[in-house]
């Protein structure tokens, strides 16, 4: 009886000692500092969010991803994100004639709205053209232009910026607040919006990733969750059409290496010069989902992409030539970097048939996506 009484105590004192450890587990670890000023003088702070093996980087300026830092199969870890050293290289290309868009929170609409016009509720808005024909992101002063006011929450920081009614052609007061978030690995970005006026929103963040962390992606083998995608036109905006990807290039619904079709005899390719294209995730539901996992053989990097986005952009860096000088003074040359952005269909205030982009007075706007990381 008595040693049963002491295998008794010595099981409770384990639990509670297991209790102990998981409620006394470590928060990551959440600092600031000066990031520099913007050329108006405006002071711009850099957060930083620390978890163990993971580090991501976040400015206000823009809400840009400056740097996420993730070990390889042998534990050495490296920046997988495209960018610059300091706040001045991100200022000069966002107001720059070629604008990459490196790491930043994109709005009101991420990707192309066509012509720059759109209807709603029979009046027809115009938007400042900055791609061509057609408006991209948000326009030349989107929310990539912006310093956001932002504070330390548990585990990561959060971000909030006014868009005021008519900014960049738009209508309603638009309040967007962002939430970055890391834990274990887990980048997670949480956006959420309100507005006093029908509008239309599409937010995303536009990283460029390199699992290798230098050279080119592709060797990088991605899956994309995804039996149909939208094909475009000359000006690169949605024809309407939900095509299928079967027998294509466009077909990832199996790791595939990225450079074995990108130079395929395509009409779709060639007007993307490459990969530029959203894909209609194959959905179960309007929850949290994988929509794609990206993996480098060479250091063993794996990233999974969950969302609860209707589609995503698979941009292969098509037009980065070398004349963006970024981080320790790499250029960027021609597929330096992909692009793997959540979102709402381009140009879907202008289709009907795609899932609405509209927001109504009132209504909350709420999404989620996950940038998960690992190794193998």
């Amino acid at each position: 009886m008595a040693i049963e009484r002491i295998l008794r105590h010595l099981a409770v004192g384990s639990l509670c000692f297991a209790l102990f450890s998981v409620g006394m587990e470590a928060k990551t670890k959440v600092t600031s500092q000066p990031f520099g000023k913007t050329p108006d003088g405006t002071s711009v702070e850099l957060f930083t969010l620390s978890d163990g093996a993971y580090e991501a980087r976040i400015a206000t300026y823009g809400g840009v991803l400056v740097s996420f830092k993730a070990p390889d199969r042998n534990g050495k870890a490296a920046d997988v994100i495209l960018g610059f050293d300091d706040l001045d290289g991100f200022v000069a290309n966002f107001n720059g004639k070629s604008v990459a868009y490196f790491g930043a929170l994109i709005g009101r609409y991420a990707n192309r709205i066509g012509h720059g016009t759109f209807i709603l509720d029979g009046k027809k808005y115009s938007l400042p053209l900055n791609n061509g024909e057609n408006s991209l992101h948000g326009g030349p002063h989107g929310f990539n232009n912006v310093v956001w006011n932002a504070k330390a929450i548990d585990n990561g920081v959060e971000f909030t910026y006014l868009s005021k009614d008519g900014e960049a052609g738009y209508p309603g007061n638009l309040t967007a607040t962002v939430r970055y978030t890391l834990v274990k690995g887990d980048l997670r970005i949480e956006y959420s919006a309100t507005t006093d006026k029908n509008t239309v929103v599409n937010l995303t963040n536009h990283a460029y990733f390199n699992l290798a962390g230098q050279g080119d992606i592709l060797d990088h083998q991605l899956t994309l969750h995804a039996s149909r995608f939208t094909p475009v036109d000359a000006g690169l905006i949605p024809t309407g059409e939900l095509k299928s990807v079967d027998g294509t290039p466009f077909d990832f619904r199996k790791p595939t290496a990225i450079g074995v079709r990108i130079n395929a005899d395509d009409q779709q390719l060639h007007l993307g010069h490459g990969y530029d294209h959203n894909w209609v995730l194959d959905r179960k539901g309007t929850e949290l989902e994988e929509a794609a996992e990206l993996y480098d053989p060479g250091s063993g990097r794996v990233l999974k992409v969950l969302t609860d986005q209707p589609g995503i952009q698979f941009y292969s860096g098509n037009f980065l030539d070398g004349s963006i000088i970024g981080k320790r003074g790499m250029p960027y040359k021609l597929h330096a970097g992909l692009c793997l952005e959540t979102q709402h269909f381009p140009d879907s205030p202008n289709h009907p048939d795609f899932p609405s982009a509209e927001l109504k007075a009132g209504q909350r706007y709420h999404i989620i996506t996950v940038f998960s990381f690992s190794a193998r």
